[in-house]
């Protein structure tokens, strides 16, 4: 097994060692062992971790979302699992984005009128 230290892994990840400190505080990624000297090492696995976080990131996915899926990849070789998971997020999030877009036309709409009906309101009062 490759093991490395935390400068080698941020290096290889692309991530700050903050980084890392953090996602294994929040369970994104187990803590690398620790050994009598007391520095920790990580493995492959890791690295490999951290590609698949920066890829459901890109996608969209929140750190929450990703903690509920991410030892999926790791565990269903098939990767038909957390794909399923992931499409079902995706899914919500089109839903609500879908939302978004129809309030965001009737706030526009609105704002047309409110536009509209100050400038009747000016053009009929104003005296210059």
């Amino acid at each position: 097994m490759n093991r490395m230290r935390i400068g080698d892994l941020t290096e290889r990840a692309g991530v700050t060692k903050r980084t890392v400190r953090y996602y294994e505080s929040i369970g994104l990624l187990p803590s690398g062992e620790r050994e009598g000297n007391g520095h920790h090492y990580y493995t492959e696995e890791t690295v490999a971790r951290l590609h698949m976080i920066d890829q459901l990131k890109k996608i969209g996915l929140s750190l929450e979302e990703i903690r509920d899926v991410i030892e999926l990849y790791f565990t269903d070789t098939s990767g038909v699992l957390p794909k399923r998971k992931v499409l079902g997020i995706l899914r919500e999030h089109l839903a609500d984005t879908d939302q978004k877009l129809e309030a965001l036309g009737q706030f526009r709409s609105d704002l047309q009128s409110h536009i509209e009906r100050f400038e009747r309101w000016l053009e009929a009062n104003d005296s210059d």
